[in-house]
């Protein structure tokens, strides 16, 4: 009972986050404070302890940030150990003469027992100890560290980069892109921490040297000037208490610097270390077979020990035999049932039901990419189209229609297909086991894959392999997989043709839903004042322009207002627009309250106004000379703005604003055409260049 209480006090202290405060202090006070022998020993236990769980922890972690309170705990043993050191010091100078159980019995059997009471065999031991520590653990831990955190550090910008990208595809939502941001900026910490712990580290293993030199030196002196002890007693003595000393730290020290390394050179997985030495190191059995038959040959050579090479080629070939056995009845347990031929069916006349009709949204697959979507293959491009649709449809105010998937085998085994309407709008390759690295614009090196366009955006980018990913984003790369690639690719083109996708049905369920809060809104609305082609025309000509529909209070308001006046869509569009105002320019400058435009000159604005009055919105009457004048100055202006990181936003008059935005849409997509009814009157405006004739 005694016994249950006190383990229910330290597991409360621990989450109550006493012990480690405790522990410090215990550690300053070693450092002062005479310890005796018994409590030597029970603390040179429970360091011995500490290090065989700490390094049980690492083994058994997936993931290195699952043991992210490392570096404090290699710090926090380091520190124990050091003091432990100087403790046992102590006792070992004071009470040495006495003999070589004066300083606990932990420290008397590594001495006697462990290297066999000969002082000369217990400084070789420690002597390995200290070199297999030093040299070569601690040593290669703490290259890989600064290497680690140099690389982790350098890779940041293309793993945020990274989750940018599959933030705006509707991927992710903002909780798990926050999240995951966090995870990264752990990361970063983490191998900077591991970095300085491995100095704690190395400068334990020298701090362990100096310590067997100094208690050594200094107890044979004391023992032969303050005790009257002869040469050998005293050399025998101090020797075996400093030898057993040094090993009782040296093991511990050993078993961290082993954890160290273990943690640095962690891979992320979802198992654990002893699952991924087994399943990538011994889970093939022709390499198990030639080991095997190498071991056998080996034994069978004259003058060897034939009994342990041929007993270990057994086992290693018999281990090999039960793994292909095991693997052939798996592979035969999965194999499908065999598939009975199903009666022809009867043939029935030809009717209009067998008339498939057209998918509005279409993703045709070729073989290869068939497990991509395939949910019980650990395909993730369903959920990744989900959450598209998802983004997509909270962004533009409509339910985006669901995507029809199927495979194609006219395609390229690599290749996909978009359909909207069933029109083809976007074609790609991706490769599934690679990754698609995008060159964002400025990247610091070159990277060896199958150079190609990013599908989206027609970037610049490389198919890599998957192990190449850390190296792309350190020089700058934004790095994404196959299924990223397909999903923003159909986003962006979502996006593009979104006014596409809105029909009559969904007109008529977003009346539907304002109906609910607005009643006498939709009853005067539909079909009172418009009719409900109208109102979808109108839908489409703001949704072709990039402007969501989710604020249809406001658009059947001023639909209602102006309807009486005119029934012409683009004559709509233009007051809707200016109703939408505050939406539109916020969605291109943000809160800022500056926003930098692009003009026309007067004069040139005089001659477009004419010709809009002569030949209509569609500008056929402009010449073509003027054309490419007013587009070449325009791109000028265009690439200036970008590169002060400002959007770029030609205002002009309402009479051409809709010509001009026709004009420009597919030559200058980036260019948002204003018109000046449409600016808030709490904006402020900038000119940055005005384009004359």
């Amino acid at each position: 009972m005694d016994f249950a209480r006190l383990y229910q006090l330290f597991m409360q202290m621990l989450r109550d986050g006493v012990v480690a405060p405790v522990m410090v202090l215990a550690m300053l006070a070693m450092l002062v404070v005479p310890l005796p022998p018994l409590m030597l020993d029970m603390l040179f236990t429970f360091n011995i302890a500490l290090s065989m769980i700490v390094l049980l922890a690492v083994i058994y972690i997936n993931r290195p940030l699952e043991l992210a309170v490392f570096p404090t705990m290699l710090l926090i043993a380091t520190l124990m150990r050091l003091a432990l050191n100087v403790a046992s010091t102590r006792v070992v100078l004071l009470e040495g003469h006495t003999g070589t159980d004066a300083a606990g019995k932990v420290i008397q059997s590594f001495g006697e027992f462990v290297v066999g009471g000969n002082y000369a065999v217990g400084i070789v031991v420690f002597a390995i100890l200290v070199i297999i520590n030093f040299v070569v653990v601690t040593k290669g831990a703490g290259r890989v560290s600064e290497v680690s955190a140099r690389f982790t550090l350098d890779a940041m910008p293309g793993k945020q980069m990274a989750i940018d990208a599959d933030l705006n595809s509707g991927i992710i939502g903002q909780e798990e892109a926050k999240q995951r941001r966090l995870e990264i900026v752990r990361e970063a910490d983490f191998y900077g921490a591991m970095d300085g712990a491995s100095k704690f580290v190395r400068g334990d293993a020298i701090a362990g040297i100096l310590i067997l030199f100094v208690c050594l030196l200094g107890g044979i002196g004391i023992g032969m000037l303050q005790h009257d002890m002869s040469i050998g007693d005293a050399l025998r003595n101090y020797t075996l208490l400093t030898i057993g000393d040094g090993l009782v730290a040296q093991i511990p020290s050993l078993m961290l610097s082993t954890a160290a390394a273990i943690m640095v050179t962690r891979v992320s997985s979802e198992e654990d270390m002893g699952k991924q030495i087994f399943s990538q190191v011994f889970s093939k059995a022709r390499v198990l077979y030639i080991t095997a038959g190498v071991i056998g040959l080996m034994g069978l050579i004259p003058g060897m020990p034939n009994m342990a090479f041929l007993v270990l080629a057994a086992v290693i070939g018999g281990a090999a035999y039960l793994m292909v056995k095991r693997q052939a009845a798996q592979a035969q347990a999965l194999e499908p049932a065999p598939v009975v031929a199903a009666p022809a069916p009867e043939i029935r006349e030809l009717s209009w039901d067998d008339m498939a009709p057209v998918d509005l949204i279409g993703l045709e697959v070729g073989y290869r990419l068939i497990p991509m979507v395939d949910k019980t293959q650990g395909g993730q491009l369903m959920s990744r189209i989900k959450g598209v649709r998802k983004k997509l449809s909270q962004e533009l105010g409509f339910l985006i229609p669901s995507v029809h998937i199927r495979d194609n085998l006219d395609l390229g085994p690599n290749t996909y297909r978009i359909a909207l309407l069933g029109a083809v709008v976007g074609e790609a390759d991706v490769y599934p086991d690679k990754e698609l690295a995008i060159n964002p614009g400025q990247v610091f090196g070159a990277l060896q894959g199958i150079k190609c366009k990013d599908p989206a955006f027609g970037l610049d980018a490389v198919w890599i392999e998957a192990e190449l990913r850390d190296q792309a984003q350190t020089h700058g790369y934004t790095v994404v997989d196959a299924s990223t690639v397909i999903a923003t690719h159909l986003s962006h083109l979502l996006q593009t043709h979104a006014h596409e996708l809105l029909g009559r049905e969904e007109a008529q369920q977003l009346l539907t839903n304002l109906a609910k809060t607005s009643p006498k809104l939709v009853e005067e609305l539909v079909p009172k004042t418009l009719s409900l082609g109208i109102v979808l025309k109108v839908l489409q000509n703001l949704l072709a322009e990039n402007i969501p529909v989710r604020d249809m209070r406001t658009i059947a308001e001023t639909l209602a207002d102006h309807a009486p006046q005119s029934q012409n869509p683009a004559v709509l569009t233009a007051v809707v627009r200016a109703a939408l105002g505050r939406t539109i320019v916020q969605s291109i400058n943000g809160m800022e309250k500056e926003l930098s435009v692009i003009t026309l000159d007067p004069a040139l604005e005089q001659i477009l106004q004419q010709n809009v009055q002569v030949s209509g919105e569609g500008g056929v009457g402009l010449e073509p000379g003027m054309v490419d004048r007013l587009n070449t100055a325009l791109v000028q202006s265009v690439q200036r703005l970008e590169a002060m990181g400002k959007a770029p936003v030609l205002l002009v008059s309402a009479a051409i604003r809709t010509m001009l935005a026709r004009l420009f849409r597919h030559a200058l997509p980036s260019l948002h055409v204003l018109a000046f009814n449409e600016i808030p009157d709490d904006k402020q405006i900038k000119i940055i260049a005005s384009i004359g004739r």
